[in-house]
């Protein structure tokens, strides 16, 4: 009896030593817990903090940024380029920086954004292309803001000229978005080059009408509308001698932003002073001969 009663307590004391023991590590393994919360927690708060109040200070700095720009002389096609530029660095020196509250090393850190940077590189290898070829647009200006260019079968002005894409504004009103890369690698025509454009406008009368009564009748219509400019002067000439009748070319000189309102309008009256002068267009003619 004694002997089973022995046997009976040395279990019991046995399984309490155990369950000791496993208290213990719990308790040790929650006070680890404990204290890597207490020691990390404080700064992964203080950089949640850091980085709201950080992009919130960056904000208010962009926005007057931006009205600075507005007020210098800074050119417009260079404005968006280096307020993204700004931006870029303000956000990458607040990371660096909410880097060092949390703890990361900030050698560590600059592998990470290079090994990042690296990543995303081959990710967008042409997407990178078309940034050099921003820059490229940005020191050798090919065209600025405001010019009206045609370029990838498309005509516009310029509204902006970003990174990585141009935007133009046509004369129906549509917004192209060109790659930058698309641009550099084909043909630009920048027609605002000179500030004005000639709009040649070809039409024809029929042999034997007086020509040199013709082309004072076009010439009074050019000088008379107020979207051809005086300087340089029109002037009307003739072409062409067809095989139905003489062709004669109107030369106006318009602005950029009315040339499509000289192309037709000013064609229009052209058209109707010389019907009005009983000039009619030629029309294909055969002569026929007989032979008796």
């Amino acid at each position: 009896m004694q002997t089973s009663e022995k046997v009976v307590d040395t279990a019991v004391t046995a399984t309490t030593e155990a369950g000791g023991t496993i208290l213990d590590s719990l308790g040790g393994f929650f006070n680890s817990i404990q204290e890597g919360i207490g020691q990390y927690g404080l700064k992964i708060v203080g950089g949640i903090i850091a980085l709201i109040i950080g992009l919130w200070i960056i904000k208010m700095v962009m926005k007057a940024v931006k009205k600075a720009f507005n007020k210098s002389n800074i050119d417009q096609t260079l404005k968006p380029f280096l307020v993204t530029l700004v931006n870029f660095i303000l956000k990458l020196l607040l990371f660096i920086s909410i880097a060092g509250i949390v703890g990361i090393p900030t050698a560590t850190f600059a592998a990470l954004l290079a090994a990042i940077g690296l990543a995303i590189g081959g990710a967008f290898n042409g997407s990178l292309g078309h940034m050099a070829a921003g820059v490229m647009i940005l020191i050798f200006r090919p065209f600025k803001v405001g010019d009206l260019i045609e370029t990838e079968g498309k005509l516009g002005f310029v509204k902006e000229i970003s990174i990585f894409v141009t935007i133009l504004e046509t004369f129906q009103n549509k917004t192209e978005i060109i790659p930058n890369g698309a641009i550099t690698a084909g043909t630009i025509t920048n027609l605002s080059t000179k500030g004005n454009l000639r709009v040649d406008m070809p039409f024809g009368i029929q042999y034997g009408t007086d020509i040199k009564k013709a082309k004072q009748i076009v010439l009074d219509v050019l000088q008379a509308d107020k979207n051809v400019l005086k300087d340089p002067a029109p002037r009307v000439a003739v072409n062409n001698l067809g095989a139905n009748g003489v062709e004669l070319l109107a030369l106006p000189y318009s602005t950029c932003e009315d040339y499509w309102d000289v192309y037709w309008d000013t064609r229009q009256k052209i058209v109707e002073a010389l019907g009005e002068q009983s000039y009619e267009a030629p029309l294909p003619q055969r002569i026929v001969t007989m032979k008796s």
